[in-house]
């Protein structure tokens, strides 16, 4: 197989028209899912990547420099201000306080892209831009952004771009073990987010076999012998940079009174999950179930970043009862989506969906995302549909 070309991302449309308004961006993503190669593409007046430590190190000494640099850009005539693009801005937040001082004066717009929220909002007193910088994320390769038909390839490689241009399976998995321990490495170790490498190393295998389940904080913190608020810091940690997707339930009812109130947590990548667990590449056909509902979990978070109006992913659980594995919610529709590992939907398979449309007139329609080759009406209120028409649950 030959290395893949590049891959159009539906996220530029969105960043392209931000910029061609005037205004300035922050790019958000975890490591590899193509930040910089997007950026490259945007033909920046000034392009600074602050990876390499003696760039960095020049910044980190003098941030001022940064301005002077702006300062000496040519002054052809132009509609716009010239564009600066810094490549993982995390690493020297000092020179978001020249960036705002830059854009105030309409001398620069900025293209700001970053691996790790967490040093930009709780490094003390960095500036954040309030107002200035539009947000945008990008993520692994969405449905939309590859031709793969191969479910299972999916589900163990996941889908970061690197990752999928690999020749071979044996590539594939060395390149995901290097990725999960760089990130050990230079997120955590030299950023000294946490105090005992070795303690988080072993909560990230247990993060990556608790993926997609409902966590207990308690009990993860007995195993790994370290209080409760030590785990709940942990998870935060993944979140700040992007490892994880915390899920939250949908906890409001007119009827029931025990709907589960604790969140699901999702690793970002599959491939990724599957190193941080340390599990192997033949998982028994209940397992593939479990990874295909968090596969179809993260397409939907994925696809709802680009919605408007607004829609978030949640789920429905009632420990005594029945349960929903997601919930699309968008203003005040309720969206059931249940995941099923088969090839032939039946009745059967609706029943918790049958339930929430009853309970929640919010609730019009469900959906079964499941391996049938086509879509199959399941009853007047569900329909069955491919995962490869995963889309067509959020139109």
């Amino acid at each position: 197989m030959e290395r893949m070309d590049y891959i159009a991302r539906d996220v530029t449309p969105r960043l392209e028209e931000q910029l061609a308004r005037g205004k300035s961006v922050i790019l958000f993503g975890p490591r590899q899912t193509g930040k910089t190669t997007l950026v490259a593409r945007l033909s920046a007046d000034l392009s600074i990547s602050l990876v390499t430590p003696e760039v960095r190190q020049r910044y980190e000494r003098a941030p001022e420099q940064l301005a002077a640099e702006i300062a000496a850009l040519p002054s052809r005539r132009r509609r716009l201000p010239p564009l600066v693009a810094l490549d993982e801005v995390q690493r020297v937040p000092a020179l978001l306080d020249v960036a705002q001082d830059a854009i105030d004066r309409k001398a620069a717009r900025f293209v700001l892209t970053g691996s790790s929220a967490r040093k930009l909002r709780r490094g003390g007193n960095v500036n954040l831009l309030p107002g200035r910088l539009v947000t945008l994320r990008l993520d692994p390769l969405s449905l939309r952004e590859r031709s793969e038909p191969n479910l299972r390839s999916l589900l163990l490689y996941g889908s970061l771009p690197g990752i999928r241009a690999d020749r071979t399976n044996a590539d594939r998995e060395t390149d995901l073990r290097s990725y999960v321990e760089t990130y050990l490495e230079e997120e955590i170790r030299a950023e000294a987010l946490v105090r005992n490498v070795g303690t988080f190393a072993r909560f990230l295998e247990l993060a990556g076999l608790e993926s997609g389940n409902i966590v207990s904080f308690r009990g993860i913190s007995q195993e790994l012998g370290v209080a409760h608020t030590t785990v709940a810091g942990f998870y935060e940690i993944l979140e700040d940079c992007l490892v994880a997707e915390r899920v939250d339930p949908l906890s409001r009812s007119r009827t029931r009174k025990k709907l589960t109130k604790s969140s699901r947590y999702l690793i970002f990548d599959l491939g990724v999950r599957r190193l941080c667990a340390n599990e192997g590449t033949r998982p028994h056909r209940d397992r593939l179930g479990q990874l295909f509902e968090q596969f179809v979990g993260l397409e939907l978070i994925r696809q709802s970043r680009f919605q408007i109006p607004e829609t978030r992913v949640r789920f429905w659980r009632d420990p005594d009862g029945p349960e929903v594995d997601w919930i699309v919610e968008r203003r005040a529709e309720l969206r059931p989506i249940e995941v099923k590992w088969t090839d032939t939907p039946a009745a059967r398979d609706a029943r918790h969906l049958e339930t929430f449309l009853g309970e929640y007139r919010e609730a019009a329609r469900g959906f079964i995302v499941c391996r049938t080759p086509r879509p199959a009406r399941i009853s007047d209120r569900v329909m069955a549909v491919p995962w490869q028409e995963l889309e067509t649950v959020l139109a």
